[in-house]
Order: structure tokens, then sequence, then C-alpha cells
């Protein structure tokens, strides 16, 4: 593996270290009524706001899977439809798995009378993460297209995906365009996406300044943004906000996308001679390897801990946001990790079957069925904004059509095509 490679895993490693460290270190558990609750931290406490800056980190994930992108699409010899379905496979598999799995809970729970508002919180909680997938499937499609507009336009294409970003924004924010709005979703991580293109070709690199350019530039404009213009501070979604920065991206995470992706290839150099080093590399290797697991598991542990500690009222329980909830943050953030690594462990198997898998569905010169392969990538990207957007039990009830959505539209991306006899490439562990 070269140190290259090991930079990308190492962005990563470091984005859903940050993700994980960030949902575990705002969750609040409380008991209200009787019944569990969880307080929302950044409308609680409106300082802690400011931890967002340093966990909001999905740029990495964007700039190193344009970048990657950029790399496998010349190794596909220009054919798009099986490169966007073996992409699509290893994000959809372990997704279908987990998706299915927590239906299925969801199910049994509405059917033994759970209590509705309990079941929509758990619901929630074990999707909250998804709004990253449909996003990322249809950078994934749109990758022909975006490449295309980086060879001839290089940096303007990401100057015009900005560009188009800051229009919609001034559109939401002025017209309150909602459905417009929803365009940012895709443009706005589109740069990001575009900015490792860049990358990949050493347009952002030719420029020694260039990065650092982009790095400062983007932090002042986000600093100007947030002091004089209508937008909050925290880059999550906090429902006392009547503007967000996430729902949909605005210009303010535009100019942290700016920011942060240029931090990240200013510091390239430095951060591979560091990763170069086998003690310091294997360290970063297992995090990068699990990615894909960790992301989409790391609220069960919270969930557990939630039945194993606060149900039967065993965990202390402070006044949130004082010195001793502070103070017990630690110890929280270690009992989780210790449940996530058993979790791990219990699906290590499940994830190499899942790897060999993905090997096999692979499609190699052509996609047989690709008018059945389009529908049900559609219907799977719908599917995953709906759970992203409401959960999986939407006001405490099993979500029949974007369940029979996934289902029907996973099971048309699999089965377009199948490997045959063409030598297979190695296997590769699938990220976000």
């Amino acid at each position: 593996m070269t140190t290259r490679d090991r930079y990308l895993d190492f962005l990563r490693a470091l984005a859903i270290s940050c993700v994980v460290a960030g949902h575990w270190l705002i969750t609040a558990l409380t008991h209200r009524a009787g019944a569990l609750a969880a307080p929302e931290l950044l409308a609680t406490l409106p300082w802690t706001q400011w931890l967002t800056l340093v966990f909001q980190v999905m740029p990495l994930f964007f700039l190193a899977g344009g970048n990657a992108a950029a790399a496998s699409w010349v190794r596909a010899d220009g054919r798009a439809l099986p490169w966007i379905r073996r992409r699509a496979v290893r994000l959809l598999l372990p997704t279908a798995v987990y998706t299915g799995l927590a239906l299925a809970a969801v199910a049994v729970c509405a059917a033994v009378g759970v209590d509705l508002g309990l079941l929509a919180m758990v619901g929630w909680a074990l999707a909250m993460q998804f709004w990253f997938l449909p996003v990322y499937l249809l950078l994934t499609a749109l990758t022909p297209v975006l490449l295309a507009a980086h060879r001839r336009f290089g940096l303007g294409a990401v100057g015009a995906l900005a560009l188009t970003a800051l229009g919609v924004d001034v559109a939401v924010l002025d017209a309150h365009a909602p459905v417009v709005g929803s365009l940012n979703y895709v443009l706005v991580w589109a740069v990001a996406y575009q900015l490792g293109f860049c990358w990949a070709d050493g347009r952002l690199t030719r420029r020694r300044l260039l990065p650092r350019t982009l790095a400062l530039g983007g932090s002042a404009a986000f600093a100007l943004l947030v002091a004089f213009g209508p937008f909050p501070v925290s880059l999550i979604l906090v429902s006392t906000e009547t503007v967000s920065n996430t729902n949909p991206p605005s210009a303010a995470m535009l100019a942290w996308v700016v920011a942060q992706c240029g931090l990240c290839v200013a510091v390239a150099p430095a951060a591979r001679r560091l990763l170069s080093r086998e003690r310091v590399w294997r360290l970063v290797a297992p995090v990068g390897r699990a990615s894909m697991p960790v992301y989409l598991w790391h609220m069960v542990p919270v969930l557990a801990a939630a039945g194993l500690l606060y149900l039967p009222r065993l965990a202390p329980e402070p006044v949130v946001g004082s010195g001793t909830w502070w103070a017990l943050r630690l110890p929280w953030l270690l009992v989780l990790g210790l449940l996530l690594w058993v979790l791990l462990l219990a699906l290590a198997p499940l994830d190499r079957a899942l790897r060999g898998l993905a090997v096999r569905l692979r499609p190699e010169a052509t996609v047989r069925h690709p008018l059945l392969f389009w529908p049900g990538f559609a219907a799977s990207v719908y599917a995953l904004a709906v759970f992203a957007g409401h959960g999986f039990a939407y006001d405490g009830r099993f979500p029949t059509l974007a369940a029979a959505l996934f289902a029907a539209g996973t099971a048309l991306v699999l089965g377009s095509a199948r490997s045959e006899a063409r030598q297979a490439e190695p296997v590769l562990t699938p990220t976000p």
C-alpha cells in the first residue's frame, strides 16, 4: 500500500472516529416521568455548538472519496455502469444487512406494543447517520459527468459547483424554497468530491500556496458568515435554530468544506511521512478497515447502554451540563467503546462474508440488465433518504413503503450483473 493510500485511509479513520465520538459525546440520557428521554445537548447548552467545528468532518469522506474515485475510474477503462454498480454494491451490501436487522427489530417492537414515542426515538437514533449514504451514492452515479467537467475545466468546475450552491442557498433564505434547497445536499458535498479529483491529478498541489489559501479563505468566510450573516455556528442540525447549516447544507457549510479540504491537502506531506512509520500505521489501519461497520453500528452501543444502565437506573444521572455530568463523559465514552468493540468482534464473520459476496457480485464488462439497475438504484437512494430524514420508525410506525423500496431496489442493484470468467480484483474494505 502506498503512503498516498495510507493518508486516504487515515482521513477516513479520522473522520469516522470524530463522527462516532461526536455522536456519543452529545448523547444525553435521562428519565422523565418514568420514561427514558434524550435531551438535545446542543439546544440545552448552546455553547456546545462550538464543538461541532471539531466533530463535523464529513468533508474528509468526500475529499478522500473523490481522490480514490479518480484513480479507480482510470482503472475502469471508461466502463461507467459496471464501475458505478461495483461501488454501489460495496455500500449497499453492509447497509442492507444493518437496515434489515433494524427494521426487523422495529417490527417486533411494534408488534409487542412498545411505546410509540420510544420506538420513534430509537428508530431515529439507528438511522441518524444515514444521510451520508444517498448523497454519496448520487455522487458515485454522477462521477463520470463530474470527472468530464474536471478534465475540461479543472478548478473551474469546483467554482461552478460552489457558485451554484451559493445561488441555491440564497433561494432558500430569500424565497424559502425547501425543494430547491435539496440540491445543496449534492452540490455542497460535490465541491469536496470534486476537490478530491483536483488533488488526485496534482492541480491542488502544483501551487504550493493554493491549499493554504483554501484553508484560510474558507475559514475566514465561515467566520464572516457566522458573525454577520444569518448562519449559526453549529455544523449539526439544532432544533431551536431557524436557519440550519446542514438541512440543507448552507453557504457557511460550503465555506467549512473548502477550509477543511484545503487544510487536509496542506498537511498531507507531513502526514504521509508520519504514516510511513509502521508503528503509527498499525494504530490507524484497524480503524480504516472497520470504517463501514463502525459507521453503521456505532449507535447500537448507545441503545445497549440505555437498556442495561439507564432503564434499571444503575447509571448516575446528574444534571445535564453540570460538572459531574461532564466528568462522567469519559467513562461513558469508554463503556460505549467497549460495547462497540464486542459488537464488532461478533460481527466479524458477517463482515468477512459480505466482503466475499461483494467480490462474487461484481459486474464484468457490462451490466446485464441496465433497465433494472437504474430503477433499483433510484429506489435504494430514495429509501435511504427517507430513513435518514425520518428514522426507521417515524411516529413509532413501521416504514412499510420505504422498507419495500429499499429491499426491491437493493435486490435489483445486486442482481443486475454477476461476475463471470474475468480475474477478480483485489478485495477492498468497504468504506463510506
